[in-house]
């Protein structure tokens, strides 16, 4: 059972940069069927994905409103998915999952079978 827990400063001032954690328990990132996401959700609004690596192959989708400004990377040993955040703007502010799924979906959108509970972003001057 894939289990997510996110973490990270839940707020942040405009053009600052802020990351956010997600460990992962039971199972490697590094495993090559698996795939990680980012989602955001905005009260209102559907939960969007915002970015997407693929382990089998390398594939990596950032969503064009954060492309330049925000960056998915992984620990191995620490078994564990980060998003950076840079530049941001007051519409980064959000509630944002980490989530899974497996081959052959992937990073297919409505695919994520393994989501965490999600963390507060708040952009705010």
């Amino acid at each position: 059972q894939v289990q997510l827990q996110e973490s990270g400063p839940g707020l942040a001032k405009p053009s600052q940069t802020l990351s956010l954690t997600c460990t992962v328990s039971g199972v490697s990132i590094a495993t090559a069927s698996y795939a990680w996401s980012w989602f955001r959700q905005v009260p209102g609004k559907e939960r969007e994905g915002i970015s997407c690596i693929s382990i089998s192959d390398g594939y990596t989708y950032y969503k064009d409103s954060v492309k330049g400004r925000f960056s998915m990377s992984k620990d191995i040993a620490k078994n564990t998915v980060y998003l950076r955040m840079s530049s941001l703007k007051f519409e980064d502010t959000a509630v944002y999952y980490c989530a899974s799924e497996q081959l052959p979906y992937g990073c297919t959108p409505g695919a994520f079978r393994w989501w965490g509970q999600g963390t507060q972003v708040t952009v705010s001057s």
